[in-house]
């Protein structure tokens, strides 16, 4: 217990609400938050183990909205290009993916904040296209949930189907990859013991988000949350340029 990091727990928690709030998924938070107690590779593979509980919370809470169209045409190919980019993963420096990540996400909010009525047509070409980058991004990089997100935003979802629907494809991608990162050596046993408390953290903070979604303007949230990732954006890619400065 000594060796914990509860200031890592309570920021965990913080990802899962807003996750759930902003319905990008909590990784887009998670990631680089982890990134700053742990390394990257380990980040990747407790991410995975964190989201499986994490998606079954907001499965269990939201699980009447599914629609199963959109699991098939952005759940299958998300499935698919997660390996691909789960096994790249073993070839890449991790200061390298951190500055992509950093890159990703401060582009990714930018993006959403500026063009917040950016329409993209919802056909199944431009699902399969969107599940597949999500999933690469998720397996590369530890989040694809921004992508997944801008991809199912065009069809113009309410929120419970929107949550439902992106919980039960997240339970894909992440069952998948965490075999993929198993594969790899990503999963620590120094991080394992993070588990237990990650697991009940997952389901409370689904919880507290799917409680303030019920009381609180879903668009008003969004764009906290978009800022929220901006900031951790800049601040990954902080911590990477400052790292990487010979002292």
């Amino acid at each position: 217990m000594k060796n914990l990091s509860y200031l890592f727990l309570l920021l965990s928690l913080l990802a899962e609400i807003l996750g759930t709030i902003g319905g990008f998924g909590s990784s887009v938070f998670f990631v680089p938050i982890a990134n700053f107690f742990f390394t990257f590779e380990a980040v990747l593979g407790l991410t995975a183990i964190y989201h499986l509980s994490s998606n079954l919370s907001k499965i269990a809470l939201f699980k009447k909205g599914l629609n199963k169209t959109l699991l098939l045409q952005i759940g299958v190919p998300s499935v698919v290009f997660v390996v691909l980019g789960g096994l790249l993963a073993n070839y890449f420096k991790s200061s390298n993916l951190e500055l992509v990540l950093g890159l990703f996400l401060v582009v990714l909010a930018l993006a959403f904040l500026i063009k917040s009525n950016w329409v993209v047509n919802p056909n199944k070409k431009n699902a399969l296209i969107g599940g597949s980058l999500s999933g690469f991004s998720a397996g590369l990089l530890g989040t694809g949930g921004a992508i997944r997100g801008l991809t199912m935003a065009m069809f113009n979802l309410e929120k419970n189907v929107f949550i439902a629907t992106s919980a039960f494809i997240d339970f894909m991608i992440d069952f998948s990859r965490t075999f993929v990162y198993w594969y790899n050596g990503f999963i620590h046993k120094a991080t394992l013991v993070y588990v237990p408390f990650l697991l009940l953290i997952g389901f409370i903070g689904t919880w507290l988000g799917k409680k303030l979604l019920d009381h609180i303007p879903q668009e008003r949230f969004k764009r906290i949350s978009l800022g929220l990732i901006l900031l951790i954006g800049l601040a990954t890619l902080v911590k990477v340029f400052t790292t990487s400065v010979p002292t």
